[in-house]
């Protein structure tokens, strides 16, 4: 790649930005003593920045896992002859769990399994259902009937045409679906420190309660830039899917 081409490439430049803040945050504390001069700390010191990145990222990365296997699974399994009849139930379900505010499903979870990450899980997972499922469904129903034809031709079973044909032809559209499921979890995770979950949310949380705005700005900073960052590399995995269909 081209040094030019690289020194204009913006992921490079955000993450590069996400990065300085999360390790070299206290590089920033005589400019936060100058601009909030009767606030003390003015850096978030109970943990941490990387470690709330990493703990952050966790439950991001466990509920959005699940909510894209689920997902993709009740896709396939609604656009197949036999789930047919269970479209509009899933649908309404998946529906209800968008619907559903993440704060109310962390006020159900907390009871009945304790405070932590566990019922933040829960809440991303079921608030990042709805947007996978309907790419999902969205994705192979578009895929044209003459390609099926030409698949069922070729003598593919319904399990090797699903996999050979189907999945790669709706991949961008999928993809699209877990990119916004992803983005909108990043955001939502920080609710989970209201419920004792670690995550970047901590110092907003924590700075709201202590009157403290750096904390605030700190937090609400890193939980951006780490959405931008995740939204970006998705939207370049969806060029290389298509490059890479157009190739095909």
């Amino acid at each position: 790649m081209p040094v030019r081409r690289v020194l204009a490439d913006p992921l490079m430049w955000v993450g590069l930005l996400f990065a300085g803040l999360l390790l070299g945050m206290n590089e920033f504390r005589p400019v936060l003593r100058w601009a909030f001069p009767q606030t003390v700390p003015v850096i978030y010191d109970r943990a941490s920045f990387p470690m709330l990145f990493l703990a952050h990222l966790a439950l991001v990365a466990t509920a959005s896992a699940a909510a894209a296997t689920v997902g993709v699974a009740l896709a396939v399994f609604v656009t197949r002859p036999a789930g047919a009849p269970f479209r509009v139930t899933v649908g309404t379900l998946v529906a209800i769990g968008q619907t559903f505010p993440p704060v109310a499903v962390l006020a159900i979870a907390v009871p009945l399994i304790g405070f932590g990450a566990r019922p933040t899980i829960i809440a991303l997972f079921l608030y990042g259902l709805l947007p996978i499922v309907e790419n999902g469904i969205a994705g192979l129903e578009g895929v044209p009937a003459d390609v099926r034809e030409a698949a069922d031709g070729m003598g593919l079973s319904a399990v090797q045409r699903l996999f050979a044909v189907e999945l790669p032809l709706a991949a961008s559209v999928i993809l699209a679906g877990i990119r916004i499921s992803v983005t909108i979890a990043i955001g939502t995770a920080a609710i989970g420190s209201t419920v004792g979950a670690l995550s970047l949310g901590t110092p907003i949380f924590d700075g709201l309660v202590a009157d403290n705005l750096p904390f605030v700005i700190e937090g609400a900073v890193l939980v951006a830039l780490f959405a931008i960052v995740t939204d970006m590399g998705f939207a370049r995995l969806d060029r290389r899917l298509r490059r890479h269909a157009v190739a095909g």
